[in-house]
C-alpha cells in the first residue's frame, strides 16, 4: 500500500517541476527590444568571412552535353548449387 502511494507521488514530480517551469516563463519580466550592444556572443577572427562558403562544385554533366557515363562494373555470376539426392 505504501509502495503505490510513493509510486504514485514520484510519477507527479516531472509535472510538477512542468508547471513551475511554465509558470516562471510566463511571469518572467521581458527584455527591452531596444538593447542591442552585444556582438551577438560570437568570436570574430582576422580574415573570417560575413557569409560561408558556396557549396561543393555540381558533379560533372552527362549525356549530350558532357562525358559519356562511366561503364557499369563488370557483373559476377553467382554459383547456384545444385541439391543434394540421397540415394533411394
Amino acid at each position: 500500500m505504501l509502495h503505490t502511494i510513493w509510486t504514485a507521488l514520484m510519477m507527479k514530480l516531472p509535472l510538477v517541476v512542468l508547471v513551475l517551469a511554465v509558470w516562471w516563463a510566463i511571469h518572467e519580466e521581458p527584455e527591452e527590444p531596444g538593447k542591442q550592444d552585444d556582438d551577438g556572443g560570437g568570436i570574430r577572427r582576422a580574415g573570417q568571412r560575413d557569409h560561408p562558403l558556396k557549396p561543393f562544385p555540381r558533379p560533372p554533366r552527362r549525356g549530350p552535353h558532357g562525358e559519356p557515363a562511366p561503364p557499369s562494373p563488370p557483373r559476377i555470376r553467382t554459383v547456384h548449387a545444385r541439391a543434394r539426392t540421397y540415394g533411394r
